[in-house]
């Protein structure tokens, strides 16, 4: 149904949700994207003032270990934010390989290890996705150490994917399970819920369905797309 200016706004069943509009997901998706990358980016303008310090050569050295540790996590944030929330080009499949590449940039600046196991030698826009946001995700949940460890088996016409995030005191944000449930935001911060209120809408719009399953030291994500 294409919108007109005479057009009547669509009014929510009783007692459902409200509606999110699309350029609410946006302006959150680019919020959260600007808070990943402005850490790095700050360190690199306060490593430079320091190269710029009279007073402060003796740090010479600490600055430019600063600007080299933050140049290198933009650019891994950056490549892996293309793929992750972008279109990524015209590109419709991609080198797990390659996506193993990405993850394992971003899981160089966490605590946590990854540990990628993916049959398939390529997979869809929409997997692919999944694979590094779920990915990220499980990063984020082992705030003190622990292992991702990423599976994706294709049944058939489906694709399976799994996402393990073990390791002591892992925990799942309540607003992450919100979001890759569909639910709205409610209490909680917008930056986490957004990624997974994403996920949520992309797996959906391929046909697929996403799930969460939360335990003491372990949570497993589990999504099915078509492959």
């Amino acid at each position: 149904m294409t919108d007109t200016p005479d057009a009547a706004p669509e009014v929510p069943p009783a007692g459902s949700a409200p509606a999110i509009r699309t350029a609410e997901i946006a302006a959150y998706l680019a919020a959260r994207m600007c808070h990943d990358f402005i850490s790095p980016a700050s360190a690199i303008v306060s490593g430079l003032d320091l190269l710029e310090d009279p007073s402060a050569q003796d740090m010479r050295d600490d600055a430019m270990s600063l600007i080299a540790t933050s140049a290198r996590k933009l650019a891994d944030l950056l490549a892996f934010c293309r793929v992750a929330f972008g279109a990524s080009a015209s590109a419709e499949t991609f080198d797990v390989r390659e996506l193993e590449k990405l993850a394992q940039g971003v899981f160089g600046h966490m605590r946590a290890e990854l540990n990628w196991t993916v049959e398939a030698p390529a997979v869809n826009k929409p997997a692919a996705r999944t694979l590094l946001n779920l990915a990220q995700m499980a990063g984020a949940a082992l705030p003190t150490g622990g292992t991702a460890r990423v599976r994706a088996v294709q049944e058939g016409a489906s694709l399976a994917l799994a996402v393990e995030a073990v390791g002591p005191r892992a925990r799942l944000r309540p607003e992450v399970l919100r979001g890759l449930q569909g639910e709205a935001l409610g209490e909680g911060l917008h930056g986490h819920w957004v990624q997974a209120y994403y996920v949520h809408l992309f797996v959906t719009d391929a046909g697929g369905r996403v799930f969460v399953d939360v335990n003491e030291e372990r949570i497993v994500f589990a999504a099915t797309l078509p492959a």
